[in-house]
C-alpha cells in the first residue's frame, strides 16, 4: 500500500468511525444491537477493511462488546456505568473547567453564551439542541483545559452520560439550563474558582435529576 492509498484508507476508517459512533450516541444503534459489518460498510459505501478498523476502534473504547469471535454488539450502558462515569467527571471536569477559564477566547465565550441564550429563549428546546449546546460547552472547556489526557477522558465519560440519558431519561425542557447559565456567568467573570464550583454543582445536579426519575 502506497502513502496515498494508506491516507485514503485512514480517511475512510475515520469517517466510518465517526458515523457509527454518532449512531451509537444518538441511539440509532441502541445498546444490545448486533453489529453487521458488511451491512454497515454497504450503507456508508466503503469496503469492509476501513469499517473493520472503525469497529475495532470502537471496541477498544468500550462502546462495542465482543460476545464471540464473530459476534459484536453495542454496549448496554447501565445505571451503574452512568453513575461511575459521572463520578469520574466530578473528579476531573471541575478542574479542567478551571484550567480552561483563562485560556478561553472572547470568541469562544461569545459562541457559548449565544448558544445558551438561544436555548433560554426557546419555549421547548429539542433534545438535539440541548445536546449540541452541551457538547459546545463541555467539549470546548475540555479542549481548552490544555491537558489532552483530561480532555480525552472527559469526552469518553460524557459519551456514557449522553447515551444513557438519551435511552433512559425522559425528555425535559431545558435540562440543566440554570446550571449552564451559572457556569457561563462564572466563565464571563474569568473566575476559575467560581467556574470550578459551578461545574461541580452542575454534575451533582445531573446525578440528582437522573436518580429522581428512578
Amino acid at each position: 500500500m502506497d502513502e496515498h492509498s494508506g491516507a485514503e484508507s485512514g480517511k475512510l476508517a475515520e469517517g466510518a468511525y465517526r458515523s457509527v459512533l454518532g449512531d451509537i450516541i444518538r441511539c440509532v444503534l441502541p445498546g444490545g444491537t448486533v453489529i453487521q459489518e458488511r451491512k454497515l460498510a454497504q450503507a456508508l459505501g466503503v469496503s469492509r477493511s476501513p469499517m473493520r478498523d472503525a469497529l475495532n476502534r470502537l471496541e477498544g473504547e468500550g462502546l462495542l462488546v465482543r460476545l464471540t469471535e464473530r459476534l459484536l454488539t453495542v454496549r448496554v450502558i447501565t445505571l451503574e456505568d452512568y453513575l461511575h462515569s459521572l463520578d469520574v467527571r466530578a473528579l476531573i471536569e471541575p478542574q479542567a473547567a478551571a484550567l480552561a477559564t483563562p485560556r478561553l477566547t472572547a470568541e469562544e465565550l461569545e459562541r457559548i453564551d449565544a448558544g445558551l441564550r438561544a436555548i433560554e429563549v426557546t419555549a421547548e428546546p429539542t433534545r438535539e439542541q440541548h445536546w449540541a449546546f452541551d457538547e459546545l460547552l463541555h467539549g470546548t472547556l475540555a479542549d481548552r483545559s490544555g491537558n489532552p489526557f483530561l480532555a480525552k477522558t472527559i469526552r469518553e465519560m460524557r459519551r456514557y452520560t449522553e447515551i444513557f440519558e438519551r435511552q433512559t431519561v425522559p425528555a425535559r425542557i431545558s435540562p440543566g439550563a440554570a446550571d449552564h447559565r451559572a457556569l457561563v456567568t462564572a466563565l464571563g467573570e474569568r473566575r476559575p474558582d467560581r467556574v470550578k464550583s459551578a461545574m461541580a454543582a452542575h454534575i451533582r445536579n445531573v446525578r440528582k435529576r437522573t436518580l429522581a426519575g428512578f
